[in-house]
């Protein structure tokens, strides 16, 4: 009887539990065993799993899904990465999610991968600079912004337009005179209304018109005439995340702001630094301090130098052209009168020069700030200029070179404390010491005009030179040269000593102008 009381138990447990299994597989999602491969599939988005199903060929389809949901609850263009894959294995059931639950799964996955929303958006290039913005308008705005400062009265407008020598998408600026534009417009209208010789006739009568007879100051429009960038700008069509994007009060700072932009003056015929300084515009100390061939203000220009200067200039230029009436003093351009046996540095004026004074139409060109040249268009003179006359030297001044090779400065030109009894507190000359024997040239070609003994400086040589100025070397051991010998510049003269009064082996060296002695220094380097 217990034996089969235990068999019925059995027998209703075994039933209890088939009844629930059929239960559960009618309430939850179950594969159950085939004989046909994998049949129990792991599905991952981006490496992450997303659930299981037990077929894998929707599964692409619930990405694409996934995807288009995503996009359809953003504003902007989205860019994510989107991966699927799978694992399978064979088994005789097992649980799978519902294709609800997976889709789900996928969506928060591919959120959690979706890059920075990306923009329609507009790049704008000037050279090498670039700024991102939002439309178009901003883009005009920003320029506007650019001509706004020249043009007070807006009679010019920014316009995009395609530029046909690019691909499509890329643009170009141009700007309007927004007058002329509308009178041009008027004026095509009107020539509809006009036909063959009424229009000839029409045409010719308003030639005419313009050449009868000179126009008076009063006819000249006046005001700003033209408006233009002076650099190429382009604007290229793109999608760009929002953070790329420049705040437009933002990007008018940077694109008007003048910027320190480094550039270079070459030295030309006639230039002093005092000129220079005000061409350039910069301070004479700032000038001298930005440039290390510049000692002070008295430092020697040379032809062809070059100067850096640092010019403020905007990342977008504007050239623009203004029409004016002037009443101004003006001087007449001098003249020179070149004279062969002179030097360069000699010139004589010969008629001194006076202001005369003139009622003119003018057309200034700038860039930005920059007056950048200047035509008279009509001019009436009330008073004639008197020119300046200046006769001028065109042979180039001889050169100087240091007379000896090396040798280290021990003494310069000017005050100094005696270095021994019976020498001078006042140097007219640089001393360079260096060994007794050592080979003296000549600083500059001429003429020897003393050559022998001369005292505390020992024994010396003295040379004069075709534009008046001499050298002179003294404490000498041997001279080598005659007074009326012709030497060139670098020939061998004399050998260097410790003769006169002098403290040890050095050679003395002077240079005079008009007879004077004058610092030697800045003419031999």
């Amino acid at each position: 009887m217990r034996g089969t009381v235990k068999k019925l138990k059995f027998t209703y447990i075994k039933v209890t539990l088939l009844v629930m299994f059929c239960f559960a597989l009618m309430g939850r999602g179950y594969v159950t065993f085939h004989e046909t491969g994998n049949n129990y599939f792991h599905i991952m988005v981006n490496g992450q799993e997303v659930g299981i199903l037990g077929d894998v060929s929707e599964v692409e389809d619930m990405l694409v899904e996934a995807r288009r949901n995503i996009a359809e609850t953003e504003e902007n263009l989205v860019f994510l990465e989107a991966e699927a894959s799978y694992t399978g294995e064979e088994v005789l059931w097992g649980e799978i999610d519902e294709k609800s639950t997976v889709l789900a799964n996928m969506e928060k996955v591919l959120r959690a991968a979706v890059q920075e929303p990306m923009r329609h958006s507009y790049t704008v290039k000037v050279d090498e600079y670039m700024v991102n913005l939002a439309s178009t308008e901003e883009v005009c705005s920003l320029l506007q912004a650019a001509i706004g400062r020249y043009d007070k009265e807006q009679k010019f407008a920014v316009e995009l337009v395609h530029d046909s020598n690019r691909e499509f998408g890329v643009l170009t600026a141009q700007v309007a005179n927004q007058e002329q534009k509308k009178e041009e417009e008027e004026s095509k209208e009107e020539e509809l209304f006009l036909e063959g010789g009424i229009q000839a006739a029409v045409t010719q009568s308003i030639v005419n018109a313009q050449y009868e007879g000179e126009k008076d100051f009063d006819d000249y429009e006046r005001g700003l005439l033209s408006l233009d960038f002076s650099e190429k700008v382009e604007v290229v069509e793109a999608y760009l995340p929002q953070s790329q994007l420049k705040p437009l009060d933002q990007a008018i700072e940077e694109v008007t702001k003048e910027q320190e932009l480094k550039s270079v003056y070459k030295v030309e015929s006639g230039d002093t630094l005092t000129e220079i300084s005000l061409k350039v515009n910069i301070p004479m100390e700032q000038l001298i301090a930005m440039n290390d061939i510049l000692e002070d203000e008295n430092s020697i220009l040379h032809v062809g130098d070059e100067l850096t200067i640092t010019v403020p200039e905007p990342e977008l230029s504007v050239v623009w052209q203004e029409e004016n009436y002037y009443e101004e003093t003006y001087d007449a351009d001098v003249i020179y009168i070149d004279n062969d046996s002179w030097y360069t540095n000699q010139s004589q004026v010969r008629q001194q020069p006076s202001a005369g004074f003139r009622k003119t139409i003018a057309i200034t060109s700038y860039v930005n700030d920059q007056v950048v040249g200047r035509e008279i268009v009509k001019e009436e003179v009330v008073q004639e200029a008197v020119a300046k006359i200046v006769e001028r030297g065109t042979k180039v001044p001889p050169t100087y070179i240091r007379p000896i090779s090396g040798g280290r400065l021990t003494s310069k030109f000017g005050p100094r404390k005696s270095p021994t009894k019976g020498a001078s507190t006042y140097h007219k000359g640089v001393d360079l010491a260096t060994p007794t024997g050592t080979s003296v040239k000549a600083s500059c070609g001429g003429t020897v005009t003393k050559a022998g003994w001369g005292g505390a400086s020992g024994y010396v040589v003295y040379i004069s030179h075709e534009n008046g100025m001499q050298t002179r070397y003294a404490h000498l051991s041997k001279i080598l040269v005659k007074v009326g010998q012709k030497v060139k510049q670098g020939e061998k003269i004399a050998l260097s000593g410790n003769t006169g009064v002098t403290t040890g082996p050095h050679l003395h060296f002077e240079i005079l102008v008009n007879g004077k002695q004058v610092d030697p220094w800045p003419y031999i380097n």
